[in-house]
């Protein structure tokens, strides 16, 4: 065999490793996140009469009034969503989403008979939130999802001058303001508590405590703070030719990417060498290539 198969075996091989490797870190991701949402579930919210939004509130609500288990109602009210997810959106999102409820739902099963860890609704919806939150983050991150009504929501957006997001907030505001009828109004403020906390925990275990933000300078002092970024932060700089709009004058812009754990630092360094320098930062989901690094579980 030659040097030249040689080695394109050993790629093809290494490539196929690579690739076993991301999909088993997917289903542990899965797993956790299904079991964390489990957790949070049963044994902080459903014991206390506090729902999420979504599929997961209605279930909630009707395992309540018809003492059925909740990851009856978990499964089959996700299935048609599940199938409408299949044919429009992609197998790979709509399996990998079946897999995560089937978990959700065994979980929720198996620990329905535990005593709850609190019976103080307030540390219910925290805690239960948190645990609620990074579990469906984790989820989310692994290429699944735990609700169908983000499907629907992807699919009305389409359609709709309404975003993902607000058709999202729309569902569950309905579905929370049902919990006021069923439990009672103080029961369905805490739900909204819940709801809140969960929602910011899955943002932050989306994107991660090193979310990406983009950063704009211009300063007569560009290469002193460039060269600083670049040795003090280790980030890559890229100077872009601007104009001012009054003065007509050439300006370099600094632009370049750091984490939300490094914002601090940059502004330092730009108020230590040009106090007066234009800053601009903005958050950013998502960067790849060049010389950014930043951890992923995918």
């Amino acid at each position: 065999m030659s040097n030249l198969s040689a080695g394109a075996e050993h790629a093809s091989s290494k490539h196929q490793k690579l690739t076993r490797m991301k999909f088993l870190r997917r289903i542990l991701f899965m797993i956790i996140g299904s079991a964390l949402v489990s957790i949070g579930l049963e044994i902080f919210l459903v014991p206390n009469n506090i729902i999420d939004g979504g599929i997961v509130g209605i279930s909630i609500i009707m395992a309540h009034l018809t003492l059925l288990p909740i990851g009856l109602y978990l499964v089959l009210l996700n299935l048609p969503f599940l199938l409408l997810g299949y044919k429009q959106i992609g197998k790979t999102f709509a399996l990998s989403t079946l897999f995560s409820v089937i978990l959700m739902s065994i979980g929720t099963t198996l620990l329905h008979p535990v005593n709850p860890l609190t019976i103080d609704p307030l540390l219910a919806a925290v805690f239960g939130g948190i645990i609620l939150g990074i579990g469906v983050g984790l989820v989310i991150r692994s290429g699944g999802s735990l609700d169908g009504t983000e499907i629907v929501a992807i699919l009305i957006s389409k359609q709709s001058p309404f975003s993902v997001g607000e058709i999202v907030m729309f569902f569950n505001l309905f579905i929370l303001g049902s919990a006021g009828f069923v439990f009672g109004l103080d029961h369905a403020m805490y739900s909204l508590i819940a709801y809140y906390i969960a929602f910011k925990m899955i943002d932050i275990t989306i994107e991660g405590l090193d979310q990406s933000k983009s950063v704009w300078i211009i300063s007569d002092e560009f290469d002193k703070i460039g060269e600083a970024i670049a040795d003090r932060l280790g980030r890559g700089v890229t100077y872009l030719m601007g104009e001012g709009a009054f003065t007509g004058d050439d300006k370099k812009v600094i632009f370049s990417v750091i984490t939300r754990l490094e914002e601090a630092k940059l502004k330092s360094i730009v108020d230590e060498l040009d106090p007066k320098a234009f800053l601009a930062i903005g958050n950013i989901h998502d960067v790849k290539g060049g010389r950014f690094k930043k951890k992923d579980i995918h």
